[in-house]
């Protein structure tokens, strides 16, 4: 049997920190992955039991083929690529996309006729889906206590909002649509008068609905920004090196990715979003200093879910920020070694949490 390497009481830490408020999930998005990826019964199993600098780099660390080889198959078992088209969308149809496109952009979804869904979920200008603004302005100038969440691959999260009270990319629509503090319009019929008043949406709205009996209708409204939100997926170079390209990620962002995966961020951020797949509390170790967002528990009435968040995607992070869910951290270097502290309990040195970030940036799509 190979011999078992040391490992690092940090990896104790978190994990069994994480049993209790994650139960099976932990086991199942963390544990389970890693003892998949294991090829020996020994050091592989019990390193990736415990997480502990999995594949730690060592200072100028020759990442070589076979090397990039190996980061790459731990990867792919925590994250894998990016799917080509969102759930849903199977149902869309071109009129249907460029319908919500159309409905994203217009003013006109909002009382006053100043805001859109573009205002504050921005894909022009090559932004990251955010406002970059620590809580978004409505239409009446009243500021948000909630930073934007990106709209770039959202669809593909469990749930919508950091408190996930919407189900999926419709329901989402619907609600700032009609939300005092943001788009302000007084019920659905005063939406549908709107539409109902321009030539253009009529037509558009019976060929994105061809078979509905009533196509234009508030339902409609929010299925045609869905799937014009379902097109919105990103492609980045770490899409790039899961694919089997050698030269996509240099060799600090590949010190990020073995310092990401070895230190235990991948206990919440995995899956193809490197998160957006579960909730966790913020402040798991040390607290967050914002104690006034219940976060979940103001959705479920659950006091277990008390300063519970949607774990956010990690993809796009570096043009997304501000960070956390009140905005309340506005550089990712920061926020990087806040998270390591208040979820792992973890001081991470100037090197790691540089190599880190420089991981992040890889997940930027690359037409932005």
């Amino acid at each position: 049997m190979t011999q078992i390497p040391q490992v690092y009481p940090a990896g104790f830490f978190f994990i069994f920190s994480c049993l209790k408020p994650l139960s099976l999930n932990c086991l199942t998005l963390y544990l389970i992955p890693m003892i998949r990826f294991s090829k020996t019964i020994g050091s592989s199993l019990l390193v990736a039991a415990l997480g502990a600098n999995l594949l730690q780099a060592e200072d100028g660390a020759n990442y070589n083929k076979a090397k990039k080889a190996e980061l790459r198959e731990l990867a792919t078992t925590f994250f894998g690529v990016l799917p080509d088209a969102m759930p849903g969308s199977e149902n869309d149809n071109d009129y249907r996309r460029h319908l919500g496109e159309k409905l994203y952009f217009d003013t006109l979804l909002s009382k006053n006729n100043t805001q859109s869904c573009n205002s504050c979920h921005r894909v022009d200008q090559g932004l990251g889906g955010v406002d970059n603004a620590p809580g978004s302005t409505g239409a009446f100038g009243g500021v948000g206590d909630r930073n934007a969440p990106t709209v770039l691959n959202a669809g593909f999260q469990l749930a919508q909002f950091w408190d996930g009270r919407a189900a999926d990319l419709q329901a989402q629509a619907k609600g700032p649509v009609l939300n005092p503090g943001e788009m302000a319009m007084p019920s659905e019929e005063a939406v549908l008068d709107r539409l109902r008043m321009d030539d253009t949406y009529r037509e558009l709205f019976v060929k994105a609905f061809p078979d509905a009996e009533t196509a234009l209708t508030y339902d409609n409204m929010a299925e045609a920004i869905a799937a014009f939100e379902r097109t919105l997926i990103t492609k980045d170079r770490f899409d790039d090196f899961q694919r089997g390209d050698d030269e996509a990620l240099s060799d600090l962002e590949l010190k990020g990715l073995e310092t990401f995966t070895g230190i235990g961020c991948t206990t919440c951020h995995t899956g193809p979003l490197l998160g957006g797949g579960m909730y966790q509390k913020v402040g798991l170790v040390h607290p967050y200093e914002n104690f006034s967002d219940l976060g979940r528990e103001a959705v479920t009435k659950d006091e277990d879910d008390k300063y519970k968040f949607k774990v956010p995607t990690l993809r796009n992070v570096a043009i997304t920020g501000p960070y956390f869910h009140d905005g309340g951290v506005s550089t990712l270097n920061f926020a990087v070694r806040k998270m390591a502290y208040m979820q792992l309990g973890m001081e991470l040195s100037t090197e790691q949490t540089e190599a880190i970030v420089a991981f992040l940036g890889a997940l930027t799509d690359k037409g932005r």
